[in-house]
């Protein structure tokens, strides 16, 4: 009986959060506050014993009565193949992650933070300061923040290591990863709020972080920005057309229709979306509101879409037409569409053009100098 989160939304096969080692204990994974770690339950008293690791993310647990096997990831360390000795407690790794492109001293480590919400709730994410071994910041000036609201919409965020959350912070930009609610890892109660407010509580909870560290003197206000793929995508989306608390934003094959997400996506989540916002077609008027495709008149800052050709999800002429509208009102805004790309990009290319891009845009709108190494 504890205050933590021992399961995950099955979004995949074989995703396995504990295993017996033997009749009378069971290895498990907890969640606190966002972060994971591994312990030993006795299934008679339930005492629990943690085991140490230097991880804070567990996938794919299994053990017998000597063992753990793991794949597991930390702070300053990638997926890595690990077992763990339930006696000794010696840790082995037998296929390591990848190896840091940059010394530690640039790695921008995650901060759980928890800020206040509507209904006097309380929501979650992590705070990643700029970190750059080379550059120190004015101190009477704030840095520009880039929130980031992941995708699912029930999955969440973890601390451990994210090269492309690197990118931003070794470049001046702290990073506010939104564990809104509806995020798993804090327990049913906190994921069960996004029923029926998908659109609604994930975007206050986006506002509401990146007003938290203004007010904390650690973001500049006149250079908030929100980026997200996908479902987070949609949440960008939503809170760039319905506040006006961001002054850029970029959106990664994000939802701009909820209609016609419900109407035509795949088996495995179909009716999905009548929990989240309602029952479709009878409460299609839910749709048509949150959707922001049909209120694109109060899309008014700079927007860079991000869009495969082939995508099925989320067919590229959304982002054509939320694109087409920014620039008939002389708002800044950039398109790319990647031919052989679908839902989510695969190439190594066309991620690194992505983030490049995203970062010249920035420059442009928040009217800061680049380094070397981009062209604009």
């Amino acid at each position: 009986d504890l205050e933590a989160e021992m399961g995950l939304p099955l979004w995949q096969f074989g995703m396995r959060t504990f295993a017996f080692q033997d009749k009378g204990r069971i290895i498990a994974t907890l969640c606190e506050q966002g972060m994971w770690r591994l312990v030993k339950i006795c299934a008679n008293t339930g005492e629990v014993e943690p085991i140490a690791s230097p991880y804070n993310s567990f996938t794919s647990l299994v053990a017998n009565e000597k063992s753990v096997a793991v794949i597991a990831a930390g702070s300053e360390r990638s997926d890595e193949v690990v077992t763990i000795d339930l006696g000794s407690g010696q840790l082995r790794e037998h296929l390591e992650g990848h190896d840091l492109p940059v010394d530690k001293s640039w790695i921008s480590v995650a901060q759980p933070i928890s800020f206040s919400a509507s209904h006097g709730e309380q929501a979650h994410g992590f705070y990643y300061p700029p970190t750059n071994p080379h550059v120190t910041g004015d101190e009477d000036e704030a840095p520009p923040l880039l929130v980031m609201t992941h995708g699912g919409p029930t999955g969440a965020t973890t601390a451990s290591i994210n090269l492309k959350t690197q990118f931003w912070t070794s470049r001046g930009f702290a990073v506010l990863d939104v564990n809104y609610r509806g995020s798993t890892g804090y327990g049913r109660a906190y994921r069960e709020r996004l029923k029926g407010q998908w659109g609604i509580y994930d975007v206050e909870d986006a506002v509401a972080g990146a007003n938290y560290l203004v007010a904390q003197g650690k973001a500049d206000p006149e250079r908030l920005a929100i980026r997200g793929g996908s479902a987070g995508g949609y949440t960008t989306l939503a809170a760039l057309t319905f506040t006006d608390t961001f002054h850029a934003g970029a959106s990664y094959y994000g939802i701009g229709d909820l209609e016609s997400l419900a109407r035509d996506t795949h088996k495995f989540e179909a009716r999905y979306l009548d929990g989240l916002v309602g029952k479709y077609p009878q409460q299609r008027e839910i749709y048509e509101a949150r959707s922001p495709l049909n209120h694109v008149e109060q899309l008014s800052c700079p927007v860079i879409f991000m869009q495969g050709e082939e995508d099925r999800v989320v067919p590229p002429q959304q982002a054509e037409q939320m694109a087409a509208a920014l620039r008939a009102k002389g708002i800044e805004v950039e398109l790319l569409m990647f031919a052989g790309e679908q839902h989510g990009f695969r190439r190594a290319e066309t991620i690194v053009q992505t983030l490049e891009s995203e970062l010249v845009f920035y420059a442009r709108v928040f009217n800061f100098d680049l380094a070397g190494g981009i062209s604009p």
